[in-house]
């Protein structure tokens, strides 16, 4: 397990403000609250197997006394780097995503179910939008009862919502918490 280099850093850090934003700082420079230490330290990324792991400084020195080949992670992944160097963000992410959101979307409660197997957002499920979402904003896909369903990129603008077809796509679907089940060898 290493820190990113430079441009690692670079490469994840822009994939998190797509969805964050300027709470991205909230990200990193908040305490942490896990670890058996009483002061553990604030939250880093560390890369191991071309995953990305956001944990606790407390965590990640107690992980060093692991060899390398015997630690399967320590903290969250959030990601992962694929064979041609870039970056994507998994389901694991979606906590973290949600927690710190610019905008959102909500979807009607009978087209969640859509959703969680791996469809994009067509506008007849759509509920709800943040206003000034841009296309190409990141997105996160929650319930009408504030569950995070997932994340995408918004197709349209909240604007052109409003005008566009009922079967136009409104969010590109990236991930949802039906991957778990959907996927469960491929994410561990």
């Amino acid at each position: 397990m290493r820190p990113l280099d430079e441009k690692e850093t670079t490469q994840v850090f822009e994939k998190l403000f797509k969805f964050t934003g300027p709470n991205l700082k909230h990200l990193l420079e908040r305490p942490a609250v896990e670890g058996p230490d009483p002061e553990p330290g604030r939250y880093c990324l560390r890369l191991h197997r071309n995953r990305v792991y956001y944990a606790s400084e407390a965590l990640v020195r107690r992980a060093t006394a692991v060899a390398r080949p015997r630690l399967a992670g320590v903290g969250t992944p959030i990601g992962k780097f694929t064979h041609h160097g870039a970056f994507h963000l998994t389901v694991h992410a979606l906590d973290l995503l949600a927690a710190h959101a610019r905008r959102r979307v909500w979807l009607k409660p009978d087209t969640e179910r859509s959703f969680l197997f791996g469809n994009s957002v067509p506008k007849s499920s759509l509920a709800r939008i943040t206003e000034n979402t841009k296309a190409g904003d990141g997105v996160v896909v929650m319930s009408m009862a504030d569950v995070p369903l997932g994340f995408g990129i918004a197709a349209r603008s909240a604007q052109d919502c409003r005008k566009a077809d009922t079967n136009a796509v409104v969010v590109l679907y990236q991930a949802d918490a039906g991957e778990y089940l959907r996927k469960e060898e491929e994410l561990m």
